[in-house]
């Protein structure tokens, strides 16, 4: 059985995090990085923290880089960046890039303007 390892979430994650989530809801339901972290972040931490060998490797040669690409609750999707700490072991999660709506975009609010009854 794998180790677990200790996790923690830098900074700049919270930083990329509040450029690509909006500070309110979006008006097509996107959800505030508040609500991500309260919900699929944890799920991304557990992960890192349970199967980091079993993830892959983005970086040839480089194991102490490891990436995990999820569906989420709250996004279509998102890929994230771990690495350990030349310090203490730990996975320090370092990137992510989110896709809210998936391959079709946004829901287009066009389509229910301009028709009369």
């Amino acid at each position: 059985m794998t180790d677990r390892r200790p996790v923690r979430v830098l900074p700049e994650f919270f930083v990329l995090l509040d450029e690509q989530l909006p500070h309110e809801r979006g008006p097509h339901g996107e959800p505030t990085a508040a609500e991500f972290a309260a919900s699929d972040l944890l799920d991304i931490v557990e992960t890192f923290a349970a199967r980091w060998d079993d993830l892959p490797m983005p970086i040839a040669g480089r194991p102490d880089y490891r990436v995990l690409i999820l569906t989420g609750r709250l996004v279509h999707a998102a890929a994230v960046r771990g690495q350990l700490s030349p310090v203490d072991g730990a996975v320090e999660l370092v990137d992510i890039a989110i896709d809210l709506y998936g391959p079709a975009g946004p829901p287009d609010h066009d389509e229910d303007q301009g028709h009369d009854s």
